[in-house]
Formats: C-alpha cells, structure tokens, sequence
C-alpha cells in the first residue's frame, strides 16, 4: 500500500514512431520540416508516417500545412505549442520515472 503506482505514460505520445516524430521535431532548429525530410532522416515509410502524422494531427499536437514550392507539391509539418507542453509532460514523467529505479537502485545508475 506504501508503494504509488507512477501514472502511465501518454498513450498518443509513448508509441515509439510518435515520440521520434515529436522529439525530432521539438529538437529541430527549423519551425517547419517537410515531408520528405521527415520521412528520410527518421527512416520511416511514407505510409507509415501519413498514418502516425494524421494521429498527432488530431490530438493537435502538430500542424500539417500543404502548399506548393518551386511547382511541386510541399507538406510541412511543425510542433505545436500544445504537442510541446505534453511532449515535455511525458518526458518529466519518464524522467520521474527513471529517477524513482535509480534513487531505489543507487549503484545501477552508477557508470
């Protein structure tokens, strides 16, 4: 009964495909990455990425805009403020976390 149980991790945030796009975002210097880029530099298929994109669009934790540049098609996509605060949400509660093991487990955290 003494031990709290820690609270789970946000669910839209914690799949390991929405979290790369949201931390490669948020630690992006640019405002906005297109599509192409995205896909390249997180190694992901186009399909999979429409699908986890589409996802963080609904919870608006990024913005999808679509226009064109020098006449080809052009998909960005930024962090919104929203998907910040709960990106930083999620990682204080995985760093919780982690600091509860290694303040339990001292010389596990010791390298």
């Amino acid at each position: 009964m003494g031990n709290k149980v820690p609270p789970d991790p946000e669910k839209i945030i914690h799949e390991r495909a929405r979290l790369r796009i949201l931390v490669y975002l948020a630690s992006n210097p640019e405002a906005e990455v297109g599509f192409p880029t995205l896909k390249y530099d997180l190694d992901m298929s186009a399909g999979n990425l429409s699908i986890q994109l589409k996802t963080l669009e609904k919870a608006g934790y990024i913005g999808i805009s679509k226009s064109f540049k020098e006449r080809k098609p052009y998909t960005g996509i930024r962090l919104n403020p929203l998907g910040e605060a709960e990106l930083n949400r999620y990682l204080d509660e995985i760093e919780s976390m982690l600091n509860a093991v290694r303040k339990k487990n001292p010389e596990d955290s010791k390298e």
